[in-house]
């Protein structure tokens, strides 16, 4: 395609070439009709006359050559996009071709349900760590909790049994002693502090 432009440019060249000649002929036979028409030669100047028409004819003829010429350097130019546009969308429908060859819409599918089925099972697997996190966690605090009211009641058991044990009569008096224990005072036996507890318990 450069070629047939460079070959059109060059025709171009050559009708103006041509042309300029037409001018300066017509130039020329303008001048001899003058000089014709001076001396009253009337044959040489009707010769002269028809020349200068023909000058004239050829060079409208030339000049429009040359618009024709143009026109179709022009028109070339334009199949020359045209045709690189085609090469263009040829090429990229070859690679939209490939693409599609190579992006299965089923395989696509099967990928994103895979994708899908994978990400759910890792949102599950993370709220069962999480909730097992949860539980072991919960039961710790939960057991230190339970410890802590534990021992706060025990501690004030504890205290009110130190009470009740310090204001209760001891094991040797004789509020707690039977008829075996008037001569004096022993230490306490089992059945004693059993009797004591269960007195406390009652308190």
């Amino acid at each position: 395609m450069r070629q047939q432009q460079r070959q059109l440019t060059g025709a171009q060249r050559d009708i103006d070439r041509d042309i300029r000649g037409l001018e300066r002929q017509e130039q020329q036979t303008q001048n001899e009709i003058k000089k014709a028409a001076k001396t009253g030669d009337k044959q040489t100047l009707t010769i002269l006359a028809k020349q200068l028409i023909n000058i004239r004819k050829q060079k409208t003829r030339m000049l429009g050559m040359k618009g024709q010429i143009g026109a179709v350097k022009s028109k070339t130019t334009t199949m020359q996009a045209s045709m690189n546009m085609a090469q263009t969308m040829k090429t990229t429908t070859g690679v939209m071709g490939k693409m599609n060859k190579q992006m299965n819409p089923q395989d696509m599918a099967k990928v994103m349900q895979g994708f899908e089925r994978e990400s759910a099972k890792m949102d599950m697997t993370g709220e069962m760590m999480e909730d097992t996190l949860d539980d072991v966690l919960g039961d710790s605090e939960d057991e230190e909790e339970s410890n802590q009211i534990m021992n706060q009641v025990l501690d004030e058991i504890g205290i009110e049994v130190k009470g009740k044990m310090d204001s209760a009569p001891t094991a040797g008096s004789a509020s707690l002693a039977g008829p075996s224990n008037v001569r004096g005072s022993r230490a306490p036996t089992d059945e004693d502090i059993e009797a004591q507890l269960r007195r406390l318990a009652e308190l």
